[in-house]
């Protein structure tokens, strides 16, 4: 499959993920539990979504200089659209971490611990099914159709369930796991396994760390083929998604207190996966342009954010 990464671009944008990776674990929330504060996860969420921009135009520039404008303008394009997919799908996946959390009273100072954890298993979920999906393109062209009838499914499937709760009390692993393994009934700060009468006992934030690891798996499934829809490129698929899941755990503690406000941001969601799974189905019919894609995703992203933010005021 054709790509604009080379050998030392791979190499640089690893090395830049790793010290990413050690920059939000210890500055953001630091290595001990405390609570962070909407005004830290703010300036954390701007620095990531700065540093995304800064990414696309940097990008932009190299491409335009050794491989010319119209691929400059292409990929960054590509890139933005696919980085604004992943980052507000990803606010469904964190609507689900803050039922995790509250389901099982996990006190916000705790949750640092496994989103760090979540994010880290994103991102190599993520990376593993990348690769396999770009193999997949590349010697089975029609499964781009399995992908866009997913994202159809998804979408409509979306629909339905935002007016349903998820039922974790009668969850079939969760009650799996409760079945099979020591489980204390209480927290012990944010250690997933304690020592009691000589037997090792699991805690339930170790209960917590699967789901969301599980939950991470479940939205890269959906996501995944969403970025494909956008463009076959590997390199722009996966620094648009590592760029978008980078910033979630700042976005998490920035969303923790006003999520009950966007109340259509679901629906926004599920619009977007149907957009997406169409264009993905009518690709060798008619290949909708890369501007009216990322003009399309913004706005139904943008019009359920502003909706919801109207009804929550008036309600």
């Amino acid at each position: 499959m054709e790509t604009i990464g080379t050998p030392w671009m791979w190499a640089v944008f690893f090395v830049f993920v790793v010290a990413m990776i050690l920059a939000d674990l210890f500055l953001l929330g630091g290595r001990k539990a405390h609570k962070v504060s909407f005004k830290e996860a703010a300036i954390w969420s701007l620095v990531w979504i700065t540093i995304a921009l800064l990414f696309a135009l940097g990008l932009w520039w190299y491409l335009s200089e050794t491989q010319g404008r119209a691929l400059a303008d292409t990929k960054a394009l590509e890139f933005i659209t696919g980085y604004l997919v992943e980052k507000s799908l990803a606010v469904d996946n964190i609507f689900v971490w803050l039922m995790i959390f509250s389901y099982f009273s996990v006190p916000i100072e705790y949750q640092r611990r496994i989103l760090l954890y979540g994010v880290l298993g994103a991102l190599v979920m993520r990376t593993v099914m990348i690769l396999m999906g770009a193999w997949l393109l590349t010697h089975f062209h029609w499964i781009l159709y399995v992908f866009g009838a997913f994202l159809v499914f998804t979408g409509i499937k979306m629909l339905w369930a935002s007016e349903h709760q998820p039922d974790l009390e009668n969850n079939k692993l969760v009650r799996w796991i409760r079945g099979h393994m020591r489980m204390t009934t209480t927290l012990h700060e944010e250690r997933f396994f304690v020592m009691q009468d000589g037997l090792r006992y699991a805690t339930p934030l170790f209960l917590v760390l699967v789901l969301v690891e599980i939950t991470d798996l479940i939205f890269a499934v959906d996501s995944i083929p969403a970025i494909f829809a956008i463009t076959s490129d590997p390199f722009i698929v996966l620094t648009s998604n590592v760029f978008a899941i980078l910033g979630l755990r700042a976005m998490y503690f920035l969303l923790a207190d006003v999520a009950d406000r966007f109340v259509y941001l679901k629906y926004g969601l599920a619009l977007v996966l149907l957009f997406i799974g169409a264009k993905m189905l009518l690709l060798d019919v008619y290949k909708i342009p890369i501007t009216w894609s990322l003009g399309v995703v913004a706005s139904l992203i943008a019009g359920s954010v502003i909706l919801s933010l109207l009804r929550t005021r008036t309600a």
